[in-house]
C-alpha cells in the first residue's frame, strides 16, 4: 500500500520531467551541482573567523559524519533499487545503479542547512529551502522515489538537532569542542603571523 503511494508520487513528480519542462535545465543543477553551494557556504562561514560560525561549521560537520553513518547502517539492512532499475522513467541524469533509500544528497543538504538554521535562523530557512529543492529535483530526475528523500531529510534534521542539544547541554562535549577550536586558532595564528 504504502509502495504503491510512494510509487505514485514518484510517477506524477517525474512525469513533469517527461515532457520537455523548461524547468528540467534547473532541476538538473539542483541534482547534480548545487550541493556544491552547501560546501562553498560552510568553507565561507568557516573563515569569517566568528568564534559562533565555527562551532556552527564543528556542530554541521559532526552531524554530517553521524547522519551519513546512519545512512550506511540502513543500507547494510534494506536495500531498495532506484527508481529507473524497476521502473520506466524519464531519467534526467546519470546515476549508477546502488541504493536508493535514503538519498545521501537530502541528508547532506538537510544536515547542512538544519545546523546552519539552529544558528543563524534568516539564513537557515534559505538554506533548508535551497534543500528541500534539492531533493526534490533528485524525484523529478528519476533517481529517487519521494520517500527516500524525505527519510534523508528526516534523517538529516533530526541528526543536526540532536548534535546540537548534544553540544549545548553536555559539559564534556561542549569542553570538546571549545578546546579543538581554540587549538585550531592557535594554529592559524601561527600561520598567520608566519606568512
Amino acid at each position: 500500500m504504502f509502495a504503491q503511494w510512494d510509487y505514485g508520487l514518484f510517477q506524477l513528480i517525474n512525469g513533469w520531467a517527461g515532457g520537455e519542462s523548461p524547468l528540467n535545465p534547473v532541476m538538473k543543477i539542483f541534482s547534480e551541482n548545487i550541493e556544491y553551494l552547501f560546501y562553498a557556504g560552510i568553507i565561507t562561514y568557516w573563515f569569517t573567523r566568528l568564534l559562533s560560525n565555527r562551532r556552527m561549521v564543528a556542530e554541521a560537520l559532526c552531524s554530517a559524519v553521524v547522519a551519513m553513518s546512519i545512512s550506511a547502517a540502513i543500507g547494510m539492512f534494506f536495500y531498495r533499487d532506484r527508481p529507473f532499475v524497476s521502473h520506466h522513467v524519464f531519467q534526467m541524469i546519470d546515476h549508477a545503479a546502488n541504493a536508493s533509500f535514503p538519498s545521501d544528497h537530502a541528508i547532506g543538504g538537510f544536515v547542512i542547512a538544519t545546523s546552519i538554521w539552529l544558528f543563524r535562523r534568516k539564513e537557515g530557512y534559505v538554506w533548508l529551502a535551497v534543500a528541500a529543492i534539492i531533493a526534490f529535483s533528485r524525484v523529478w530526475n528519476g533517481v529517487h522515489y519521494p520517500f527516500d528523500v524525505v527519510a534523508g531529510a528526516l534523517i538529516g534534521i533530526l541528526t543536526s538537532v540532536s548534535v546540537h542539544k548534544l553540544f549545548k547541554h553536555s559539559a564534556v562535549a561542549q569542553k570538546w569542542l571549545s578546546r579543538s577550536l581554540s587549538l585550531y586558532e592557535k594554529l592559524e595564528q601561527k600561520v598567520w603571523v608566519r606568512s
